[in-house]
C-alpha cells in the first residue's frame, strides 16, 4: 500500500469508531514466551490492549515461537512463505543469511538506549525495503531487549580482563569483540549457560542484564559489567499477501498501536537494564523479590575508549567485508552518519 493510502486510512481510523472496524481474527508468533518483553508487553498488546481498543472486532491469539517448537532463525523464511502471518524475532537470528541483519546492532555500537533507538531509527527504513524485496514481509517496528551485557564466573575489573577467558556468545558481531580482547567465544544455547558457569566450561558468558537475572545467573557468577555491548533488537512484521488481505481500516489501526507497542518496550528496555543491574548485585533499588549478589563493575573511562577502539578496528571492518556495498553504503549514510562512523569494503 501507498504510504499516502496508508496516511489517509490513518486519518479515517482515527475518525471512525472502533465498531466501523471488520470482524478480524489475527494470528501472532511472538518472541521468547520465559522474558518480559513477550510477557508484560508482546501478550498483553495482542491479546487485551487490541481486543478492547477495537472494541471486540479485531481479535489475536499469540504463541511465543518457542511455544511453536521453533528455534528462531527459521521466523523469516516462515513468514516470508505466509506459514506464519504475523511474527516477531531477534535480528542477530539471520545474521548469517545476510549480514545487513547485524547493521544497527554491531557489538559496541551503542552504549547506551538513546543511541541504540537513534540508529534503530535511522537504519529502519534500509530493514522495510530489504525485507519487502527479498522477502515478501511488511516490517512493523523494531524494538530491543535490555543490554546485553557480561556476567562472568570470575574476577572482572573492565573489558581488558577478557583476555584468555572463554566467553558465551549469540551472534557473531558478539564473538569478534570477545576475541578482539583475546578472548575465545563459545557458543552455546541460553538453557546450557548455567552449569557451563558452575563448571567453569565458561568464564563469562553475554545477555540481557534482566534475562540473566530470570535465569538466575547471579547464582553461578560473580561479576557483572554494566557496560551494553549490544541490544539484541527484534522485528514485528507481518506476511505482505497476509497484510493485503486486511481491510485498510484494520491496517491503519494495527499500525497505530504496534508504535505504541514498540515505544513501550523501548522504554521497559531502559527500565529493565538498570533493573537487571540491581537485582543481579542485591541493590537496595531492587523491586523484584529475590536479590543476588554479584559484584557491579561500572566501566571507567578507558572501558568506555576501548569499547569505541575495538568496534573501529575490528568489529565494523569485519562486518563491512562480509556485507554488500550497497549494505555497506545504507549503513553509512544512516548509521554512520548518526554516529560519525565510516565504515569501508577493503
Amino acid at each position: 500500500m501507498k504510504p499516502v493510502v496508508i496516511a489517509a486510512a490513518l486519518l479515517a481510523a482515527t475518525a471512525a469508531s472502533a465498531q466501523d472496524l471488520p470482524k478480524t481474527n489475527l494470528k501472532i508468533v511472538g518472541g521468547l514466551s520465559n522474558l518480559t518483553a513477550y510477557q508484560d508487553y508482546e501478550q498483553p498488546f495482542w491479546t487485551k490492549t487490541i481486543p478492547e481498543k477495537s472494541k471486540g472486532q479485531v481479535t489475536a491469539e499469540i504463541k511465543g515461537f518457542n511455544e511453536m517448537g521453533l528455534k528462531g532463525p527459521e521466523l523469516l523464511r516462515l513468514m516470508s512463505q505466509g506459514v506464519v502471518e504475523f511474527g516477531t524475532a531477534t535480528l542477530s537470528y539471520f545474521a548469517s543469511d545476510n549480514p545487513i541483519n547485524e547493521a544497527i546492532d554491531l557489538a559496541g555500537l551503542a552504549p547506551d538506549v538513546k543511541t541504540a533507538r537513534a540508529i534503530t531509527k535511522a537504519f529502519e527504513p534500509a530493514y522495510a525495503k530489504f525485507y519487502g524485496e527479498g522477502s515478501k514481509v511488511r516490517l512493523l517496528g523494531i524494538s530491543p531487549y535490555p543490554a546485553q551485557v557480561l556476567f562472568c564466573n570470575a574476577d572482572m575489573k573492565g573489558l581488558a580482563d577478557l583476555k584468555g577467558k572463554k566467553v558465551r556468545t549469540s551472534s557473531r558481531t558478539q564473538a569478534e569483540f570477545v576475541e578482539a580482547f583475546g578472548g575465545s567465544s563459545v557458543t552455546m544455547a541460553f538453557g546450557e549457560v548455567v552449569p557451563a558457569l558452575q563448571n567453569k566450561v565458561v568464564d563469562c558468558a553475554i545477555t540481557g542484564s534482566l534475562s540473566g537475572y530470570s535465569a538466575k545467573w547471579y547464582e553461578v557468577a560473580t561479576h557483572l559489567l554494566a557496560l551494553p555491548i549490544n541490544w539484541n533488537q527484534q522485528i514485528h512484521a507481518v506476511n505482505q499477501k497476509a497484510w493485503e488481505k486486511l481491510d485498510p481500516k484494520v491496517q491503519a489501526f494495527i499500525t497505530t498501536n504496534i508504535d505504541t507497542l514498540v515505544n513501550d518496550i523501548w522504554d521497559a528496555a531502559a527500565k529493565q537494564t538498570q533493573l537487571g543491574y540491581d537485582c543481579n548485585t542485591g541493590a537496595a533499588t531492587c523491586t523484584l523479590p529475590v536479590k543476588g549478589k554479584m559484584v557491579l563493575v561500572t566501566p571507567s573511562d578507558a572501558d568506555k575508549a576501548l569499547l569505541k577502539k575495538v568496534l573501529a578496528d575490528q568489529v565494523l571492518p569485519k562486518w563491512a567485508a562480509r556485507c554488500s556495498a550497497d549494505c555497506v553504503t545504507s549503513f553509512n549514510a544512516t548509521v554512520g552518519k548518526e554516529l560519525g562512523l565510516t565504515a569501508a569494503k577493503k
